[in-house]
Order: structure tokens, then sequence, then C-alpha cells
């Protein structure tokens, strides 16, 4: 039977719909200037987002973490991104596109849909899979983007490269000393001590986590309406369709062969389902290597999900949440 219109899952995908529409109309009506966009994210990624991962993980304990499921995670992730850099051959370009095939946008739309669907104990997966994301996958793409630049700037003559070593530390430390996964560590540390967070504290904190979603999903509205995709569209388009569809079903077949089951599952699902996130156009620009085409393919990748997602939140709830 089709789900309705009060069904959990649509009242669910109704608003993040709802606000990322809103916000690609403010962006259109130029209420938003682009300069401003920059600004935006920042007070969601340096204010918002460390409120609500430090608040949320401060009660969690250790043990009762479920790494399983983010175990199959991440081998969807590196098989979608080996069998990538397979095809097209080990290249920067390869690796770029590797790397947009893979990494989601677990905050500013993983956050709030995971939130709405699966409530405070799916965004406990959720920041568990967040506090090892970008650690893990932006540590794998250093090397391989370094490995492949060496390799294509072997001839140049007086060129200098950093050792590998000192770059694969440069990124763990990156991965590590962040807005996202730091609140989440220190935020865990404090649960094991068995104290509260201080009302006086507690509440000012909640009221930035609840600011988050709807925020965030605005802003990425805002961000597709200053997005041009222009001739890249096609290129674009190859990278969505992996991101959006082939990656989660690739986490599927793997669950479906160990027969694995259960919401924290459905959460990684609905995790490899997001569109592209921003930190592979971070990686594009330093390496300089389809800057555009990492741009257009967050804008195409978020509109497509806007199709699949919904698609996959229904199946998931039905077939692996329990």
């Amino acid at each position: 039977m089709p789900p309705t219109v009060n069904s959990p899952v649509v009242t669910s995908l109704l608003p993040v719909i709802l606000f990322i529409v809103i916000g690609f109309y403010t962006g259109r009506r130029g209420w938003i200037r682009a300069e401003a966009v920059k600004d935006l994210a920042n007070l969601v990624f340096m204010v918002l987002t460390p409120a609500l991962l430090f608040r949320t993980m401060s009660s969690v304990h250790v043990q009762d973490l479920d790494f399983g499921p983010i175990a199959i995670y991440f081998a969807a992730a590196m098989l979608v991104f080996g069998v990538t850099m397979a095809v097209l051959g080990f290249s920067s370009l390869a690796a770029a596109r590797a790397l947009a095939n893979t990494f989601s946008n677990t905050i500013m739309i993983g956050v709030p849909l995971v939130s709405l669907v699966f409530g405070e104990a799916g965004l406990v997966t959720l920041f568990t899979l967040i506090s090892v994301h970008a650690l893990i996958l932006l540590t794998a793409a250093t090397v391989v983007f370094e490995l492949a630049s060496a390799r294509e700037h072997a001839g140049r003559a007086g060129g200098t490269q950093q050792a590998m070593w000192r770059t694969v530390l440069q990124a763990v430390r990156n991965g590590i000393v962040h807005p996202v996964p730091l609140p989440i560590i220190a935020g865990l540390l404090f649960a094991q001590t068995g104290l509260a967070i201080p009302a006086v504290v507690d509440k000012p904190m909640l009221l930035l986590g609840q600011a988050l979603g709807p925020i965030s999903l605005l802003l990425v509205g805002v961000t597709l309406a200053f997005t041009k995709v222009g001739h890249h569209f096609k290129a674009a388009l190859r990278i969505a369709v992996v991101k959006c569809v082939v990656h989660p079903l690739v986490l599927v077949a793997l669950a479906w062969a160990l027969g694995l089951s259960g919401m924290p599952l459905a959460v990684m699902i609905v995790a490899a389902s997001l569109p592209v996130g921003a930190n592979v156009f971070l990686f594009a620009q330093r390496y300089q290597v389809a800057e555009d085409e990492v741009t257009a393919s967050v804008a195409v990748s978020t509109a497509l999900a806007l199709i699949t997602m919904p698609v996959v939140i229904l199946g998931v709830t039905k077939f692996f949440a329990v």
C-alpha cells in the first residue's frame, strides 16, 4: 500500500523538501546575496552543529554504540571508490570523482532528515558515523590524491612533494580537530563521567541544536539557487546517480548478503543515499582538478536526492528497520 499523506515517512520528508524549496526561492529572489552564503555556512558549522553534536552525544555510553553497520557502510564506500578508480584510471580526476561518488552530505541534509525520520536514536547512529566519516574517507582520499599527483608530476623538474607520512598525519589531524568530529568525541568523553550538563548551559545548546535543521536546509536551497551547472551537467549527473542510487544499492547488497537488518543499518543506507558533500569541492579546489564538475555534482545530486531519498526511506523503513 502506498504511503498516505499522514504517514511518518511523508510527514518527515515534506519539511525537508519544503525548506530546500523556500531556500531556493529566497536565493532566486535575491533576498540573500551570494556572498552571504559562506557566512551562513560558517554559522551552521561553527556554532549550531557543535551544539547539537555535543548535547546529543553527552548522554551516550560507548558500550551502547553499534559499529557493525558503520563498518558495512565504509565497506560499501570503499568498494564504490575502488571501482571508480579502476574504471577511470589512477589520476587526480578519477580521485575527485571517486570521492564525490562516496562522500555524503551528512550534516546539512543528513542530520535534519534522520532526526525527523528516526528520532534521537537514529541521530546517535548517524553521529557515530559522522565522527569517523570525514576522518576515514578524507584521509584515504588524501593518500590517493597525493599518490596520483606525485605520479602526474613525476617528470616536473625541481618539483617537491611532501612526505606521504606527513600528508596522512595532517589529514588525520584535520579530520579530528574539526567542528564536526571534535564535539562528538568531547560529548562521548563527557558522557563517560556520568555527569549531566547544567540546565543553564543545556537550554541554550538545545535551542541552538534545534535551529540547525531548518537553517541547514534553507542554506542548501540557497546554495542551489546560486550554483551554475552549465555544460558539466552530464558529468555531474553521472556522479549524482552513483552517489544517490548506486552507493546505497551496494550497501543494501552487502547487508542482504550478511543477513543484517535493524534501525542502525537503515540509517546507514539513508546516509549512503545522501547527495555529495561540500568537502569534495574543497579537495577538488586544493588539487585544482574538476572544480566546476564537482560543484555541479553537488547541485545535481541534491536535486536528484529529492526524488531518490523518499524511495530509499520508504524501502529501508519497510525492509530493514525493526
